[in-house]
């Protein structure tokens, strides 16, 4: 058979779609394929003939993939990860994209220390974060008890009075539950997710602000602060969301209870750094955020805090990050 050397062999009108699927919608969605495709290609100057059934299947693949795009709906999101994720114990999850910040404080920034020496930092995988301090509630669900309660609170509280060892048998026990992996963040993604986009010394700008987060000035030394929110127990931190979320939806980044996070803690290596994990040994763990109980510029973004592991203080808490998983 002579064609023109533009004009291409196919073949669409030779497999019949009843013989492809016998379901009503797959035979359906078959039929107005093959009649899409043949009439298209007919007009091109395709002439209809045998082609392998490998040939047909990738455009069938093909069209389904146009219909759908057509309709608004993109396959590829499928494989993309929810942007909010929740566990059986009401922990909640947001994704954090993966991406590239500056780590640490500039030279001019008020109360910086030494030990914030700013550095490029890339985090190359997206990663859930809690959008709360861990409550006293979700480590009872979890542990099942608890060896100290000073707050005669609601359940909504951060716990605290946890230790980094305590933490990491809280973790154990929750990925036993078979409801995704956790463990503590990096202290890169910490920060990262502190800043949530921002450059300033707290996510919302430069000055600390009683409004918007829990520390010592907001119990201790401004009343009008307080009376906003009559329902913050004395000299205890808040609970969780009482105060408004970052950019990124992440609620306490700054102040309420200190935040243990996975890495030992040492200077900064002066160079740029992709997903950094810390130094592999040490002797204290780095914490971070500030709290209820301290001045508001340990709430800084870049500052960076430090204790023995086993210690357990009335401001130290956390929060987890949930792995993202494959087919998440």
């Amino acid at each position: 058979m002579k064609t023109r050397p533009d004009q291409t062999i196919c073949n669409l009108n030779w497999y019949q779609p009843d013989k492809l699927s016998k379901s009503g919608a797959a035979g359906l969605a078959s039929s107005i394929l093959i009649i899409m495709m043949s009439k298209s290609m007919q007009r091109h100057g395709c002439k209809a003939n045998r082609m392998p059934v490998s040939h047909y299947s990738t455009l069938v693949r093909a069209g389904l993939l146009l219909l759908l795009v057509s309709a608004g709906v993109h396959p590829a999101q499928a494989d993309e990860p929810q942007k909010r994720v929740s566990n059986s114990l009401g922990m909640e999850f947001v994704l954090l994209p993966a991406g590239s910040f500056l780590m640490g404080s500039p030279p001019d920034e008020p109360y910086r220390d030494k030990s914030e020496a700013r550095h490029q930092v890339n985090l190359t995988r997206p990663f859930y974060m809690q959008t709360t301090e861990v409550t006293f509630g979700q480590w009872r669900a979890v542990m099942g008890s608890w060896f100290m309660m000073r707050w005669k609170g609601p359940e909504n509280l951060p716990v605290t009075e946890v230790s980094w060892h305590d933490t990491q048998d809280f973790l154990k026990k929750l990925n036993e539950l078979g409801e995704g992996r956790y463990r503590l963040p990096t202290e890169a993604e910490w920060e990262y997710a502190a800043r949530a986009g921002s450059t300033t010394a707290y996510s919302w700008g430069d000055r600390i602000d009683c409004s918007r987060a829990m520390y010592a000035n907001s119990r201790f030394g401004s009343k009008t602060c307080l009376d906003k929110r009559p329902g913050l127990l004395p000299d205890s931190p808040a609970p969780v969301k009482s105060f408004s979320a970052n950019q990124w939806g992440l609620y306490d980044m700054h102040g309420n209870a200190w935040e243990w996070v996975q890495d030992w803690f040492a200077p900064y290596p002066q160079k740029p750094l992709s997903d950094p994990q810390g130094p592999r040994e040490g002797t204290h763990r780095v914490r971070r955020g500030g709290s209820w109980y301290g001045q508001g510029s340990y709430c800084r973004s870049a500052n960076r805090a430090f204790a023995h592991p086993a210690n357990r203080e009335i401001t130290s808490g956390f929060r987890v990050v949930r792995v993202v998983e494959p087919d998440a």
